[in-house]
């Protein structure tokens, strides 16, 4: 089920168990090296400085979130896409934004839920170097994005 069924279902508890995962999850990202910009609704923005600590991190956030939903009734499960980019980035106080920001954010929209979609050129910085391989998924036309993104599944 999507968290947006899950709060139209169970706001409350939603809500709890979302915020529940903001905490449990920061331990991992900082392990690798990563920082939680901010939060918008039921997604994260999360900023790395090393393309392999990213993905790193990613898959080790999906497992985390499969595991927990082993525990759970099937209609109360959260799956989360994440999408990873490597790109310039534009500082504002505590947020980032731009096209590097507006990539990553497009990949996570094309993920499968529970699972991890990255620029080709981040599997190239991490090819061999993570234990996880990635299929080349194609070019898609991104929304607001005037190239093509060679995406990675």
């Amino acid at each position: 089920m999507k968290t947006r069924s899950l709060v139209g279902h169970n706001e409350e508890g939603t809500i709890t168990r979302l915020n529940i995962l903001r905490t449990e999850l920061g331990p991992s990202i900082a392990r690798h090296n990563g920082r939680m910009v901010k939060t918008m609704g039921d997604g994260f923005l999360i900023e790395h400085s090393s393309a392999v600590d990213a993905v790193r991190s990613a898959v080790e956030l999906q497992r985390q979130l499969a595991e927990r939903n082993n525990d759970l009734p099937g209609d109360t499960r959260m799956a989360f896409r994440i999408g990873v980019n490597l790109g310039d980035i534009i500082v504002q106080g505590d947020d980032i934004l731009g096209d590097g920001v507006n990539i990553a954010a497009r990949l996570e929209g094309i993920a499968v839920p529970g699972g991890v979609c990255i620029a080709d050129k981040v599997g190239a910085e991490v090819a061999g170097k993570i234990g996880v391989v990635f299929q080349d998924g194609g070019e898609c036309k991104v929304k607001n994005i005037a190239q093509p993104v060679r995406a990675m599944h």
